[in-house]
């Protein structure tokens, strides 16, 4: 009796990785909305730069800001910098409308933070779900 046997393996392969891919632009697009929900306010130009990117060959997704202000929302500023290293004393600044101002600095607000910790449980269990599926097709 002869045993036959059939490589299927680039097969599984391929749909592990379009199945990855496909995950990663889901899991992308939840992080940055999630992200924008959570970030503060004033003219809306750091909210609406929150983007993601993947990178298909390395199966990875970037979500990110290229505004600096993203940077102090995220860690804070001055007196209420996070890792307590910002400039201490306060300071005097002329906003865009003119409006002078004295702060002791920005408190953080970490919006991208509190976006990935409330949704790493379910972009875990998502991430487990699609590859299952598509196996089992």
């Amino acid at each position: 009796m002869a045993v036959e046997f059939t490589d299927n393996s680039a097969k599984v392969k391929a749909a592990i990785n379009e199945a990855s891919i496909a995950y990663l632009y889901e899991a992308g697009g939840e992080l940055e909305a999630q992200v924008k929900r959570n970030t503060r306010v004033d003219t809306g130009q750091t909210k609406g730069q929150w983007q993601y990117v993947v990178d298909e060959s390395k199966l990875e997704t970037v979500v990110g800001n290229s505004l600096e202000n993203a940077i102090w929302e995220e860690f804070g500023t001055g007196e209420y910098a996070l890792n307590g290293d910002g400039r201490k004393g306060g300071w005097y600044y002329v906003d865009k409308r003119g409006v002078g101002h004295f702060t002791k600095g920005k408190t953080p607000s970490r919006a991208f933070q509190k976006a990935f910790t409330s949704l790493k449980a379910a972009l875990i269990k998502r991430a487990e779900d699609v590859l299952k599926a598509r196996l089992n097709e």
